[in-house]
């Protein structure tokens, strides 16, 4: 690290802030928006390029440029590549539905569609402890991780330069903990000063620099193998996965789309930025714009580096494209990057923490505390008291194994059930929300059971070898999120005729979209 780099990275950080400042300030200056709309939807003015800019960076973090590349095998592609489904149905489906329903939350429209309101509470409680038990603190223990190994602070050469396994294993480091102190405070303070509509614009500016120095990259790195591939196994340039494979091909038909289904449109973090629009269309516009990024910008970044590091350095996992960014691009660059990954962790920490501001302020503050509270002042609250968490979490993943691993663990247990409680709202009538808070449990439960119990390499209950007791084990984790989606559905059905005494009744999916 020297003077010249670290000045290049100050520099276009505070650059970034201020430009970002600016067409905030002039924008609330021409708002007439209430404070709470302001705060949550951005006052409802949300063009649909800073739309696109929002949905785009909020997902694309350290955990996608790093721990993507780390696989090192085209074959994750597919994850970003299947999203652009997820984002159509957010577009043409969803969106309509949540601006029909006037909601701030997702949540909300679980209020409105079940008799009773307990499944948007403990849906929203289950977003809000994802967001800082998880996600706030995962995002910037990452990007510092990262950042120190890009400018050599202090981290022990066994460690990696991403989302990694620390294997010093003496607890956080101090500089690694100021470092990720950092960054929540400054993307805590974006979601705090300025809002949704501060967020949405960071995101923005910064994504155009992210994407175009990632492409660079891409290009650099393709420039150093000679465009050739020559030499790297054929398994890691297959797009088409075996059942052995992280992406077996058959499971693109089965679970796949529905985890995309819940990840773009019923996750707070997500569909809030289409929420800010003006109004369907500029939302639809955003979405269509952050849906052709995904399919024709995002793969290449997230996976090429990650091969072409494969061939340079063998099989060197979440250190791949640390060590391919220092190996093609110009020492000088080195505060560029810096700056790059930076802006991708506070992007993304912002981002989570304003829909996690929004998710207690409207679902839990109004409802059960005051209705009448000044947002201006919960939201100051809310947001330092989530950042302090954050900060005060870090250490926990000092000695974690694999972020990335512990997240997919987490996302498995709750993204399906919590899909099952949408789906129910939305294809069937007459639904008690104590049926769909049944439907959770059990779909939580059975996923643990399947993924802590079932199929483990303890011996316990036969091992990774039962599905081949049964004559499945062609069977994937991506597949056992469908038989948890459709039971979970199917449980909340029974309870709530069974226990409640009520018939649902199916609408139809044509319905559905209408309601």
């Amino acid at each position: 690290m020297n003077v010249v780099q670290v000045a290049v990275f100050f520099g276009l950080m505070v650059a970034l802030a201020y430009v970002t400042w600016a067409k905030v300030a002039a924008a609330k200056a021409a708002s007439h928006a209430s404070a709470d709309k302001e705060i949550f939807l951005a006052g409802g003015g949300l063009s649909w390029f800073f739309v696109a800019g929002a949905i785009t960076l909020t997902n694309l973090s350290t955990d996608q440029l790093v721990g993507m590349n780390g696989a090192q095998m085209f074959l994750l592609a597919w994850w970003e590549i299947a999203g652009f489904i997820g984002l159509m149905l957010l577009a043409f489906v969803f969106v309509p539905i949540y601006y029909r329903n006037n909601c701030t939350t997702v949540t909300e429209l679980l209020e409105k569609k079940y008799q009773g309101g307990s499944i948007r509470t403990v849906i929203s409680g289950l977003f809000l402890a994802g967001n800082i038990f998880i996600y706030l603190p995962a995002v910037i223990y990452s990007g510092s991780l990262f950042l120190m190994s890009l400018f050599g602070l202090g981290i022990d050469e066994t460690a990696v330069s991403g989302i990694v396994e620390q294997t010093t294993r003496r607890g956080v480091d101090p500089t690694l903990l100021m470092i990720a102190a950092v960054f929540a405070i400054v993307g805590a303070a974006y979601a705090i000063l300025g809002g949704l509509r501060a967020v949405a614009v960071l995101d923005t500016y910064s994504g155009i620099g992210i994407l175009g120095l990632a492409l660079v990259v891409v290009f650099l790195a393709l420039q150093a193998i000679g465009f050739d591939f020559s030499g790297v196994p054929t398994e890691r340039l297959s797009m088409v996965g075996d059942n052995s494979s992280q992406i077996p091909f058959h499971t693109l038909f089965t679970g796949m789309i529905f985890i995309q289904i819940f990840y773009w449109s019923t996750n707070q973090n997500i569909t809030q930025k289409a929420l800010a629009a003006p109004n369907v269309k500029e939302a639809q516009k955003g979405i269509m714009a952050a849906a052709m990024i995904r399919l024709l910008i995002v793969p290449p970044i997230v996976v090429v580096p990650g091969v072409v590091a494969y061939k340079l350095f063998g099989g060197v996992g979440d250190k791949a494209y640390g060590m391919l960014v220092d190996q093609v691009l110009p020492s000088w660059t080195s505060g560029l990057f810096a700056a790059m990954i930076a802006a991708a962790v506070l992007t993304t920490y912002s981002a989570v923490m304003n829909a996690t501001i929004t998710l207690w302020s409207v679902d839990f503050h109004r409802k059960f505390i005051n209705e009448e509270v000044d947002v201006v002042k919960l939201n100051r609250k809310v947001g330092i008291g989530a950042m302090v968490l954050s900060i005060a979490l870090v250490p926990l993943y000092a000695n974690a194994e694999s972020i990335i691993d512990l997240l997919q663990q987490l996302n498995g247990l709750l993204s399906m059930p919590i899909l099952s409680a949408f789906a129910a709202a939305l294809l069937f009538r007459n639904m008690d929300a104590r049926a769909a808070v049944a439907g959770l449990v059990y779909g939580v439960g059975i996923y643990a059971f399947h993924t802590f119990f079932l199929y483990t390499d303890r011996d316990i209950w036969g091992g990774t070898t039962y599905y081949r007791y049964l004559g499945l084990d062609w069977l994937h984790y991506i597949d056992v999120m469908v038989f948890v989606l459709f039971s979970s559905i199917a449980v909340a059905l029974i309870t709530n005729k069974i226990v409640f005494r009520q018939s649902a009744q199916f609408i139809g999916f044509g319905r559905a979209k209408a309601a």
